[in-house]
């Protein structure tokens, strides 16, 4: 197992004793005697300090992020961008980068760090890169620069192995080892498919709502967003990298657009809700499947009259659905938070209940490369039970001859075709229903999404028919 309980840029205890932070150890023999290499050298100690703040509290790197920008409000747009993305790729290419201590000094180790992800990332700030070139003092670097092509996870590997022969790496340590126990069956080509996916940066999808997508299209190029559309899903619609001020969008104030990931897309088609039919939602969240569900009902029908129940164990999330919901003006969906183990609705009542379980999210990995690290084999082992309870208290839900859609962003068996296996074994009541992949064509009688086979997130589904 990977051991995630220090960075690989710590050093011996003494430093520590001293009160001699890490970072200020790391950067207190550097000369920045340039404009360019005083700047680079303030990124580092930022990233640095972020990056040590992460690993050490287990927190998300986007919340720290978020909280160092709302408190250090000196910095602009470039500052921001530089000290994010440079964060951002340090934790795409871990795998890799943690194990540059073996060939070097710590401090060393880190300004490579640096560089070696803005090649990788080809992020145009070169004269900082050039000034941690400088910092980093490594004659194994000399030549990267002259390096051209990296276009895949193969030639990226190539050109750190050629820098430093003496590391013994591969695509496969970009993820840490325990994953690979709880990852379905694949082959070596399969799993280095995965991996370039979770290390490339997906783009933003989503979903149209109430417009026709000429015109969504055609709005948001006037706004030089350059969106296209998808052949898997008439509503779905790629927005590219680019950052979106989303509250500065029509489209998407007016309720015509909503951010959900292609995949997450997938679970609100398999459910295929009538227009006229009741549904829950019953771990919704901010309710992301709930409007997609409603969306997809009233695609069918613009005066349906069927409705949607969403519930959640947390309020603040529910207060965030009726946001969206009323933006959107879908008037037949409604909360009713768990108060308790016993059921928020009503018993065999729904046409249509939906399972969105929490999980390790390890489908969503390559939004949040920092959860590799943080995370270990726990955030999967310690889920499937609660996910087979709140399955079982959920299915009490349905009526004779409604569906159970279970659904996770995992992709491990174990949270997933296990959990599914294990409540049909004694619910004698539900049958799996046969699905089509909506990106590959396999007929399957459980769902997996893979990141790499449309660019999206990792998802899981399965149908069940009450008798």
């Amino acid at each position: 197992m990977v051991d995630t309980s220090a960075s690989p840029f710590t050093f011996a205890a003494t430093d520590k004793a001293s009160n001699v932070s890490i970072t200020d150890t790391i950067h207190q023999d550097v000369n920045a005697g340039t404009s360019a290499q005083k700047r680079a050298l303030s990124y580092s100690i930022t990233i640095h300090q972020l990056f040590e703040q992460v690993m050490q509290s287990k927190m998300p790197a986007d919340r720290v992020v978020a909280e160092y920008f709302r408190t250090h409000k000196k910095h602009g747009s470039k500052d921001r961008r530089i000290i994010r993305e440079s964060l951002f790729g340090l934790f795409r290419w871990h795998g890799w980068l943690k194990q540059l201590p073996q060939v070097c000094n710590a401090p060393q180790a880190w300004f490579a760090s640096l560089v070696l992800t803005a090649k990788i990332e080809e992020h145009p700030w070169q004269d900082i890169r050039d000034a941690w070139l400088s910092f980093a003092a490594l004659t194994e670097l000399a030549h990267i620069n002259n390096t051209t092509d990296i276009s895949s996870l193969a030639l990226k590997l190539k050109m750190i192995q050629n820098c430093f022969s003496e590391l013994s790496i591969a695509i496969t340590d970009l993820v840490p080892n325990w994953f690979w126990a709880h990852y379905p069956s694949s082959t070596p080509k399969e799993q280095d498919a995965l991996v370039e996916s979770l290390c490339s940066r997906p783009p933003i999808w989503g979903r149209l709502q109430g417009i026709d997508a000429k015109k969504a299209i055609a709005a948001l190029s006037a706004s030089d967003i350059p969106a296209s559309m998808t052949p898997y899903f008439t509503d779905a619609i790629n927005l590219g990298h680019k950052s979106i001020n989303l509250n500065g969008l029509k489209l998407y104030t007016d309720g015509q657009l909503e951010i959900q990931d292609l995949g997450s897309q997938v679970i609100g088609n398999i459910c295929m809700p009538k227009d006229d039919q009741l549904w829950w939602d019953a771990c919704s969240g901010a309710g992301g499947k709930t409007l997609q569900l409603r969306s997809l009902m009233l695609q069918q029908n613009p005066h349906s009259k069927g409705s949607i129940v969403a519930s959640d164990i947390r309020r603040k999330p529910l207060e965030e659905l009726n946001k969206r919901a009323k933006r959107a003006g879908f008037k037949q969906i409604s909360v009713s938070p768990w108060q308790s183990d016993a059921l928020p609705v009503p018993s065999g009542h729904f046409d249509g209940v939906l399972v969105d379980a929490p999980c390790s999210c390890t489908g969503t990995w390559r939004r949040n490369p920092d959860m590799r690290w943080l995370d270990d084999e726990t955030a999967i082992t310690d889920k499937p039970a609660l996910q087979l309870d709140i399955l079982s208290r959920a299915s009490a839900a349905v009526k004779s001859g409604g569906v159970l859609v279970y659904a996770t962003c995992s992709m491990s068996p174990s949270e997933n075709e296990a959990v599914v296996e294990s409540f049909l074994a004694t619910h004698s009541d539900f049958t799996l229903q046969t699905l089509t992949h909506p990106f590959t064509g396999d007929v399957l009688s459980m769902l997996t999404v893979l990141p790499y086979q449309a660019d999206s997130d990792g998802m899981f589904v399965a149908k069940m028919v009450k008798r």
